[in-house]
Order: structure tokens, then C-alpha cells, then sequence
């Protein structure tokens, strides 16, 4: 029998579920270091001989042409001592297509100004007003959403409250009141509060920086190049350059303050220069980190990432992550958002049956007052789910859960990389569906053959960074 080494840690175990299919559940790859099994539950990365690699893709090929049959899949893993279900010492799986229970509420986004001053035809939120006309959120709405946070969250436990738009900082005066009522309120009910802001950086200001230094803060940027490539996507009003005033927003940052995490991401259309150099770009303008995002689903479907330019968006996204892993591995920095994120999601056994806590323990506030699954989904009634005023819908956020589970989801049950991935992020499947699948395959198939080299090159990396260093959305593994 194979005697299986697991390569990095394992989370503690769930279960109890069903037969899984060996496509479904594995996926044998290489490195410079030899064959590797990859098993979904748990996301456990095993050393593996040869012959078993070459015997368990020959059988994986042919079940592929014919019905599944879990007796003889679990004789074949039993005989190769495949660290899968029902074996011998073999733990439960952890996650059984049991949907999620409702979790209290830990993060909510308010979008205090759904209006923006540039004028972007890749941006998700139409300028912020989400279809609909352009609006400020009020005061009292505000604050109400916190109290409703405070409220609704576990006693003690930390809370994020995030700032959207459109452009938040065009209403910057409730954004530094919500921060003191917050601040002070968090203070009273025992919850520690953090902030998280989503930026064009065209019009902060001094206090804006004192107020991000001052507070835990991270504040994400969009970025989408150099001065010729952004402005090539983000019209400003009068005709001036939305670049010069991103710069000209960081050295109001480097000046009078910075957050604790400063992010910059790039959203990726069919207009968006190699990304290895705007990568690199961001990298040398100070951000500690840069990720990107294909445009899935945009207002004007031009700047739409199709099925077929996926491809090339997966030959680029893995020539960064090959810069980011020989960087890593020889010891020096290299922000790569995406990479590191992957990375630590696969040494910590990251694995999920959603793509993010949208609906769960995450919820975004429109300028009204009512509550939705996440701030890309305001004013979609599909996925409204409740209201400051009375609470969260907790049927509305269950059946979401139970709807929405991974192992309920088609195609995405029968998917090796399932438990990474989430089943993609719901306001790009409600109106897209899942053009990018192969692309999360292939970059996720990358990512696995890195970890373990880097694990063997630069093992110092893992003990130096943890999940918190990187305050990002966990769908970014995938996206």
C-alpha cells in the first residue's frame, strides 16, 4: 500500500458525508519535486509515487467516459491508500452538503454615497447608483446600520464596517462621524471595530489620511495601470486625468498618514495592458499589495472578460505568479495579492463550500437603508435581505445558504477545485453564469504546483506571514 505524506498543516475535521468521486475529489499534479495528490476536502496536499500518479490519472480519464461507480472508486483508493473517506484511520470529510447555519453578523458595508465623480464603463455599480439614480445615504441611516452591527453580532467578537460607493469619500463628513460613532459605540457593547474603505483616491484629503492612520484601516485603491492605461478606463470630469490625481491622492497618503493595509486592484477588461507591468507598477508606486479582478459582468458588455480571452487573462495571471514565487522563494517581497492569498488558503487548509460571507456574515446597506447580500448586489431584490431598520432576514440569508452550498450547485459539485473557489462570486453568476471556470482551474492547478515548491525553497515564508497580513476577500484566491 502507498504510504501518503501530507505536505503543510491540516484543519481540524467535520463529517460525516457520502462516497465522493476520485475526479471529484482529487487531482494529481506535479512540481519540481515529483508527483502530488490533491485532495479537495481540507485542501491536503500529499507526496505521491509516481506510479500511483500515473495509475490514478489513467483511472480518473476513464471514469470520465463512463458511470461513476463508488464501489469500485473506493476499492481503487483503498488499494492505493488514498487519504480519502471511509478508509482506515481516515477522517470524515469535512464539509457533507449540510448548508451553513446563519452566523451572526461580523461585517457590514454601508454605501454612504452611491454617486462618483469619474466615470468608469467597466464598473459594476454604474457610478454607484446600481441602475438607479444617484443618492446619499443619511445620517441617521448610518449610524443606525452600526448600532444594527453592534447588535446583531456575537458578544465580544471584532466587527469590520466598510465604507462604498459609488466614491465614498465625496460624502467624507458622515464618513469621519460613522467612524467616531462606531469607534465609541464598539467601545461600549465590548467590540473591537475595524474599517475598510474602497477608493478611487482622486479627492482625499489630509484629515481623510490622519483618519486612516489614526483608525485600523484598510483601504483599497482602483487601480488599472499606468497614466495612459488608466485614464484609458476612468473618464474624470473636465477632461483631466484620473491618473495625476491617483498619484496625487498617494502622496496626500506618504504625507499626512497611511492605513495599516493599503491594496490596490486592478480590474481587468479586454482593454488592460500585460499584467505582469502594471503589477509591477503598483508594486513600485508603494501599495502592500496588488491583486486583480476579471470584469465578468459590467453595464456596457464591451469591457466584459469572455470565455475565450480567459485564456490569455490565465497565461498572464500565471506569468505573475511565476515572478511572485521565484521573488518569494529567493527571500525578497513581492505583494502579489493573488498568489500570496492562494497560497496561505492552501498551507492553512483553507476550504469552503461559498465564495465569500456575502449573506452570511457580511451584509451591505444601501443609501435607503436596506439590507443586501454584499455591496455589489444593492438593489437587487433577489438578494435583499432585510433592513437596518429591522434587522437582517434571517430566512433570506438561510435560503441563500442552502440554495447557493457548493455540493448542491451544477456543475460545481462534481469540480476538484470547488472548495477553493466557493462556486463564484453571486453577482457574476446571477448574470454572467460561470464564464471563467477553466480559468479558476488553471490558476488554482498553478497555485498548487507553487505551494509546493515554495514550501520547499522558502519554508520561512509561511512562518513570517499569516491570514491576517492579508485583509482581503478570501474569493480573491480564485479570482
Amino acid at each position: 500500500m502507498t504510504v501518503l505524506v501530507q505536505i503543510g498543516r491540516r484543519p481540524p475535521e467535520r463529517g460525516p458525508a457520502g462516497p465522493p468521486g476520485l475526479a471529484a475529489e482529487t487531482r494529481v499534479f506535479r512540481s519540481a519535486h515529483g508527483a502530488h495528490l490533491f485532495v479537495a476536502d481540507g485542501s491536503r496536499i500529499y507526496d505521491l509515487p509516481e506510479s500511483t500518479a500515473a495509475r490514478l490519472e489513467a483511472w480518473t480519464a476513464a471514469a470520465d467516459a463512463a458511470p461513476h461507480d463508488p464501489a469500485a472508486e473506493t476499492a481503487l483508493a483503498a488499494e492505493l491508500g488514498l487519504p480519502l473517506w471511509g478508509g482506515a484511520g481516515v477522517p470524515a470529510p469535512r464539509i457533507d452538503g449540510t448548508p451553513a447555519e446563519v452566523p451572526p453578523l461580523s461585517s457590514l458595508s454601508l454605501n454612504v454615497m452611491q454617486a462618483c465623480n469619474l466615470s468608469c464603463g467597466h464598473c459594476y455599480a454604474d457610478e454607484g447608483r446600481f441602475g438607479g439614480s444617484a443618492r446619499a445615504m443619511p445620517r441617521a441611516t448610518a449610524f443606525a446600520a452600526v448600532d444594527r452591527l453592534l447588535a446583531e453580532a456575537a458578544p465580544g467578537a471584532p466587527v469590520v464596517v466598510g465604507f462604498m460607493g459609488g466614491e465614498p469619500l465625496l460624502a467624507r463628513d458622515l464618513v469621519h462621524e460613522v467612524v467616531d460613532h462606531a469607534t465609541r459605540a464598539g467601545a461600549a457593547t465590548g467590540h473591537p471595530v475595524r474599517f475598510a474603505l474602497t477608493t478611487n483616491l482622486t479627492t482625499v484629503r489630509p484629515e481623510d489620511a490622519a483618519l486612516f492612520a489614526a483608525h485600523p484601516f484598510t483601504v483599497a485603491v482602483s487601480l488599472d495601470g499606468d497614466r495612459a492605461g488608466h485614464d484609458a478606463l476612468r473618464t474624470a470630469p473636465g477632461g483631466g486625468s484620473a491618473y495625476d490625481r491617483l498619484r496625487a491622492g498617494l502622496d496626500v497618503l506618504n504625507r499626512h498618514g497611511r492605513p495599516r493595509h493599503l491594496s490596490a486592484r486592478v480590474s481587468v477588461t479586454p482593454y488592460t495592458g500585460k499584467l505582469k507591468g502594471i503589477l509591477e507598477h503598483g508594486i513600485d508606486l508603494g501599495f502592500d499589495e496588488v491583486g486583480f479582478a476579471a470584469v465578468v459582468s459590467a453595464p456596457d458588455p464591451a469591457y466584459e472578460i469572455g470565455a475565450e480571452a480567459f485564456s490569455g487573462f490565465l497565461e498572464q495571471m500565471t506569468e505573475c505568479g511565476e515572478a511572485a514565487l521565484a521573488a518569494l522563494a529567493a527571500g525578497r517581497p513581492y505583494p502579489f495579492g493573488n498568489f500570496q492569498t492562494a497560497m496561505l488558503e492552501l498551507h492553512t487548509g483553507g476550504h469552503r463550500p461559498y465564495p465569500c460571507g456575502a449573506g452570511a456574515g457580511y451584509l451591505s446597506a444601501s443609501a435607503e437603508g436596506g439590507l443586501y447580500a454584499c455591496h455589489r448586489l444593492v438593489d437587487d431584490p433577489g438578494f435583499r435581505m432585510g433592513s437596518v431598520a429591522g434587522g437582517p432576514d434571517r430566512a433570506a440569508r438561510a435560503e441563500h445558504l442552502a440554495a447557493r452550498h457548493v455540493d448542491r450547485t451544477e456543475p460545481c459539485r462534481t469540480c476538484w477545485a470547488r472548495y477553493l473557489c466557493g462556486g463564484g462570486c453571486y453577482h457574476e453568476v446571477a448574470r454572467r453564469g460561470r464564464p471563467g471556470c477553466d480559468y479558476i482551474r488553471g490558476w488554482l492547478a498553478f497555485c498548487l504546483r507553487a505551494y509546493v515548491e515554495l514550501t520547499e525553497r522558502a519554508p520561512e515564508f509561511f512562518r513570517r506571514t499569516t491570514p491576517s497580513d492579508l485583509p482581503g476577500d478570501p474569493a480573491g484566491l480564485a479570482r
